[in-house]
């Protein structure tokens, strides 16, 4: 299959378009855009800026990628965009270029799922296998580990780590970490339980989900610290790989500020 381009589409000449990709009508593809095999961008699809996009990649109408960062210090630097296979991002999404702040990288890993009004912020990283649905936003400098699921109008505040195979509840207001294998929803966000869908879903095993359980049990009901809950785990025979993950998640998480472990007073943070 050639690629095709609508007649109405705007395309750069200097982008870099590979085979088999559909670009539909009214897009507009900037100069620095590389665009891999079998993406389709369906229609009034914008890329700008610096945009890596992989294969297999499918764009909904009126998505914007690669816009400048909503950041007041930014000038202008040669930032960039940088995504995986296999995503599929819905109406309206929104992923902005990185700043100079960090690695003026803004990163999408592969499989992600973006629903309509999704915005991405500069310099956020994302693994692969993410759903977040429908009008949420991420602020800057956010990183979201692989298999996590974020439901629809949660705000997510500046420099917040959301753990792996964790779930967050609708129309929250994430201000902290969400650690992994958790669940985690409302305003304040607390972790309400270990998600245990997910978990199953996913083929985690039985012994380790009773570990997280009790983990869960330790330090959000019982209020015990993270060392303490590490000692009474392994004591017990507790101590799998997804309770250190998550107890080392904790423990860096309190190193931080606010409940954000990236959020250091040596990091800028941004307007």
């Amino acid at each position: 299959m050639a690629t095709v381009i609508a007649d109405t589409a705007h395309v750069d000449p200097r982008a870099e378009i590979a085979d088999e990709v559909e670009i539909g009508p009214y897009c507009v593809i900037g100069p620095e855009a590389r665009i891999g095999r079998g993406c389709r961008l369906i229609a009034h699809v914008c890329v700008l800026g610096r945009v890596e996009l992989g294969e297999d990649n499918v764009v909904h109408p009126n998505a914007v990628l690669g816009g400048e960062p909503q950041d007041l210090t930014y000038k202008g630097e040669p930032t960039r965009v940088e995504i995986g296979d296999s995503n599929v991002f819905r109406e309206g999404v929104t992923i902005h270029r990185g700043t100079a702040k960090e690695d003026g990288v803004t990163r999408i890993g592969s499989r992600v799922y973006l629903m309509a009004n999704v915005h991405v912020g500069h310099d956020c990283v994302l693994g692969d296998r993410i759903i977040v649905a429908n009008n949420s936003m991420l602020a800057g400098h956010i990183h979201m580990a692989s298999h996590a699921t974020v439901s629809a109008g949660v705000g997510l505040h500046q420099f917040v780590r959301v753990g792996e195979y964790s779930y967050v509840g609708a129309l929250s207001r994430i201000y902290h970490d969400v650690p992994p294998y958790m669940l985690v929803e409302g305003n304040p966000s607390k972790a309400r339980c270990i998600n245990i869908v997910g978990l199953k879903r996913h083929g985690i095993a039985a012994a380790a989900i009773a570990a997280l359980h009790e983990a869960h049990r330790l330090i959000y009901r019982g209020r015990t610290s993270v060392k303490q809950a590490r000692e009474a785990l392994e004591t017990h025979g507790q101590d799998c790989p997804e309770v250190r993950r998550l107890l080392d998640f904790i423990d860096y998480q309190q190193q931080g500020r606010h409940g954000r472990g990236r959020d250091r007073a040596a990091v800028s943070v941004p307007a």
